[in-house]
């Protein structure tokens, strides 16, 4: 099998002799690339931010921005990184001559102050800067526009999208304290088109690196990826105690926090069998492995709550490592995917050296970060039964408005019909010791009429569903109040739907 190897600002490199839990941040700042910064080492900063090569949406290639604070350097054998070093031009002798145009705007608008994490925004600035369909999300060039931010002003309404079509999510990521985020703002809504000659550009047009099955090994650990389905659950039969990976956003932190470490870590992101998206007549199929950025952009609005729950989920950078199949193999109570998915009655597709099962999400937690899977066994798929409820609502209460982790999660899927609730499903998260679905607020709620007297009364019922506990996020009290408020939202707006 070839060494491992990585090819960072268009240099190939060995990864040897760095450990399998090293993370991309320490292989290139040990390199000389300091431009890359650790802040937070749980990927909530973004101060780590680089681009790697990734098959793309809309063209070959995508330039994504991940957190190199937590991806291991392992993960990335055969593929293709370009750090804040890597963006500007450079001359005949490899000294970077020419600024790169995001990095000129953010220089000459103020965008940067003590500089620490200028790098990682300049790298998410970039990604969204490449983003194919960018274009078409351009505004009015003098500003005018809706101040909902739909479609494109210059920002100063408080919309999220700039006359040039960039999106403000793309650095949801990045966090600065010194210069404000007012000129950094300014600097994304400047930037132009990529030219005709911009090699990244070019480079989109391309195929991305494909999957390379990796062995890599170190003294007494290893980080393995399979090259197919079939190999991975033979794999994961013989090493039953690894641990598997797709995005490492939940792995990377208990590696930098808590200096957790295997002896055995199983990759299993870029397994085609995992990465399918396919929609059939009574169910859509989404492979596990794919990315949420992936998810939201292919599926394009055509699952509204999922769409919904997107851009609630942690940070950009976060969605464009992050998978299904990881959020719900976690098992976390507090995990945003797993209420909508209730909801929506997804099944999960379970796959090992046997064979493929399926089963309920709703019957998969059975205990406090425990659930029906096997060792060995992977989710493959996640299946969302077609036709999908028309009424639907992700309501997430946070210390936060993005990229904050969930006090409540409350997803809905209600069928209403000739002012009749024909059918509810209503998914919770932080409620419990595991999602759980609201299975007494959906009998109070069907068969009765949409009013404000059902749902008021179908709210107090949702307010005593699950054990709420006190924590430093919420009160179980809270917890319980926002239960039965999010209902009464919901009706507010329907009826507000229905009145307009």
């Amino acid at each position: 099998m070839v060494a491992a190897r990585i090819t960072v600002n268009g240099k190939e490199t060995p990864i040897s002799p760095a450990a399998p839990h090293t993370t991309v941040l320490d292989f290139l700042r040990e390199r000389g690339l300091t431009g890359t910064k650790e802040g937070c080492a749980e990927g909530e900063c973004g101060a780590c931010s680089v681009l790697v090569a990734r098959p793309g949406v809309h063209r070959p290639t995508d330039w994504v921005a991940v957190n190199a604070c937590l991806v291991p350097v392992a993960a990335l054998d055969g593929q293709e990184v370009v750090t804040s070093e890597g963006l500007a031009t450079a001359d005949a002798s490899g000294t970077p001559a020419v600024l790169h145009p995001v990095q000129e705007e953010m220089a000459v608008r103020g965008g940067s102050q003590c500089g620490y994490c200028t790098p990682g925004f300049i790298c998410s600035m970039a990604s969204e800067y490449y983003r194919p369909d960018r274009c078409a999300n351009a505004g009015p060039a003098d500003g005018s526009g809706d101040s909902d931010g739909t479609n494109g002003s210059d920002g100063s309404d408080g919309s999220e999208h700039g006359p040039n079509g960039f999106d403000l999510h793309a650095l949801s990521g990045n966090l600065c304290r010194c210069t404000g985020y007012r000129p950094i703002r300014d600097a994304a809504f400047a930037v132009g088109m990529p030219a005709e000659d911009d090699p990244l550009a070019r480079r989109r047009e391309q195929s991305a690196p494909p999957p390379v099955a990796t062995r890599y090994t170190q003294d007494d650990s290893a980080f393995l990826r399979p090259g197919t389905l079939a190999d991975a659950v033979r794999l994961l039969r013989e090493r039953p105690e690894a641990v598997v990976v797709a995005g490492s956003t939940d792995w990377g932190v208990e590696v930098n926090i808590r200096s957790r470490r295997a002896g055995c870590v199983v990759a299993v992101d870029r397994l085609p069998e995992l990465r399918t998206l396919h929609t059939g007549s009574d169910h859509i199929e989404i492979g596990a492995a794919q990315t949420l950025t992936e998810i939201e952009r292919r599926l394009d609005g055509a699952v509204p709550l999922l769409a919904e729950l997107f851009p609630q989920f942690a940070s950009r950078l976060i969605r464009n490592s992050a998978t299904l199949g990881g959020n719900l193999g976690t098992g976390s109570p507090i995990g945003d995917s797993p209420p909508v998915l209730l909801a929506l009655e997804a099944t999960l597709v379970l796959a090992d050296a046997d064979g493929e099962r399926e089963v309920p999400l709703s019957d998969y937690f059975t205990g406090y970060r425990q659930s029906v899977r096997r060792p060995g066994e992977l989710i493959r798929a996640v299946r969302v039964p077609l036709p999908l409820s028309p009424v639907t609502a992700f309501h997430k209460i946070a210390k936060r408005r993005f990229d904050d982790i969930s006090s409540v999660a409350v997803a809905f899927a209600l069928d209403i019909e000739d002012g009749t609730v024909r059918k509810a499903r209503i998914g919770l998260g932080g409620v419990a010791a595991t999602p759980v679905r609201a299975l007494a607020t959906e009998a109070a709620l069907e068969g009765l009429p949409w009013t404000a007297q059902t749902a008021e009364a179908a709210a107090r019922v949702l307010r005593t569903e699950g054990t709420p506990m006190d924590d430093h996020r919420a009160s179980a009290g809270y917890r319980s109040a926002m239960l039965g408020q999010s209902l009464l939202k919901l009706y507010a707006r329907t009826t507000e739907a229905v009145s307009s």
